[in-house]
């Protein structure tokens, strides 16, 4: 299933606002990240001291996109999957479901989003190589072993082992998943 970009972009900047929410409700300020000159990003924002700086989820405003993954791979990524990993720079959100806790992951930057469409290419060349059908991992769970993954045909969210074909379905698309989500604040 296919959702339009625009529902899935606010259901991630909802869900993002109510963990940034709830988070500053917990600790009375904004999440914190080691301080890393090596790893900027336009979610860094003040010092909280010496060795941490605050941050939140930011919207992607430079151009990026998945096209030379495609072109390489000679396939078509699901149109979710591009526009989840297109909408926000962030760190992980940790988050919870009936499922169990999970962690959405993103790209922290546009170097990051780099790094991740490495990750993706690994991902979809194992799929190829196990013969397997193709997903697209987007969360990690609170079992090392197990992801949560776009199904590319039809959008479906699944659970599956690394490794492995996907064996639960969990929501019919990401819209559906990110809307049944509570964030889990560490």
């Amino acid at each position: 299933m296919k959702s339009s970009p625009c529902e899935l972009m606010q259901s991630l900047s909802l869900f993002s606002q109510k963990y940034l929410s709830q988070y500053q409700e917990r600790y009375q300020h904004l999440p914190l990240i080691e301080k890393d000159e090596q790893w900027p990003s336009p979610c860094l924002s003040d010092d909280y001291d010496e060795n941490h700086q605050y941050w939140q989820p930011c919207e992607i405003s430079d151009p990026i996109n998945f096209d030379n993954v495609e072109k390489a791979l000679e396939i078509t990524i699901h149109a979710d999957f591009k526009t989840y990993f297109t909408s926000l720079y962030s760190d992980t959100l940790d988050a919870s479901c009936e499922e169990g806790a999970l962690s959405l992951l993103f790209a922290w930057s546009k170097d990051d989003f780099q790094r991740l469409q490495e990750n993706v290419i690994g991902h979809i060349l194992m799929k190829q190589k196990l013969k397997q059908p193709l997903t697209l991992f987007f969360a990690l769970t609170d079992d090392d072993n197990m992801i949560l993954s776009v199904n590319n045909d039809n959008g479906e969210i699944w659970v599956e082992k690394v490794g492995a074909k996907a064996h639960k379905k969990v929501a019919d698309s990401l819209v559906s998943f990110i809307n049944m989500l509570s964030p889990r604040i560490p």
